[in-house]
């Protein structure tokens, strides 16, 4: 099995795991071990999970505003979250490359594996929700039909990702490319760098 192949393996186990409650207050039963490269995949995916629904939550017209402030907040810890682990995936290929010889000529790539990574979860999540409305029994035909259109689309556009993360692997592996992490360096979080935060004029 390919590392993508596994990805998907996984990030499909997880959001199965998180719908036996369906609750985003729900704390994540990670079965894989501690410190291992498959238990950050599959704590990224269950906060893109929870993150899911949150989103699914305060587009309710009719949310409490209060309520609504205190979920737009939690949304951006969760972001913030995402991120971290992103960076922390990139760090185990970084490691895991470390010995390679980079060949001359060898390019780097418009994304790091891990940001493709991060796009392979989301894709699990918009399959299994496209899954669930396109054999929506209470929905129309009409319904039913546009979104078995969407989800045959999804599950083409996972196996080519899944194929150009697996290439990229190889071709770093080899050294044809080659790997940095950038650090996202978000600044609206940190109070040195947002001037609301810091309490500029």
């Amino acid at each position: 099995m390919s590392f993508a192949q596994d990805c998907n393996r996984l990030f499909d186990d997880a959001i199965v795991r998180y719908h036996v409650t369906n609750d985003v207050d729900a704390q994540a039963q990670n079965p894989y071990p501690a410190g291992s490269i498959d238990a950050s995949l599959f704590t990224k995916c269950w906060i893109d999970t929870v993150q899911w629904h949150l989103e699914d939550i305060i587009r309710d017209p009719g949310i409490d505003p209060v309520a609504a402030l205190a979920l737009k907040r939690r949304i951006d810890h969760s972001n913030q979250e995402r991120t971290d682990l992103v960076e922390e995936i990139d760090t185990y290929f970084r490691s895991r490359f470390a010995g390679v010889s980079v060949l001359p000529g060898a390019t780097i790539n418009t994304e790091s594996p891990a940001w493709a990574v991060d796009r392979l979860s989301i894709l699990a999540l918009k399959i299994y929700h496209m899954h669930e409305q396109a054999t929506r029994s209470e929905a129309t035909d009409e319904h039913r039909t546009r979104c078995q259109a969407k989800l045959e689309v999804l599950m083409e556009q996972r196996t080519d990702l899944s194929t150009a993360i697996d290439q990229l692997l190889d071709d770093i592996a080899a050294g044809r490319k080659f790997m940095k992490v950038y650090r996202q360096m978000k600044m609206y979080n940190d109070p040195s760098t947002n001037p609301v935060l810091y309490g500029a004029k």
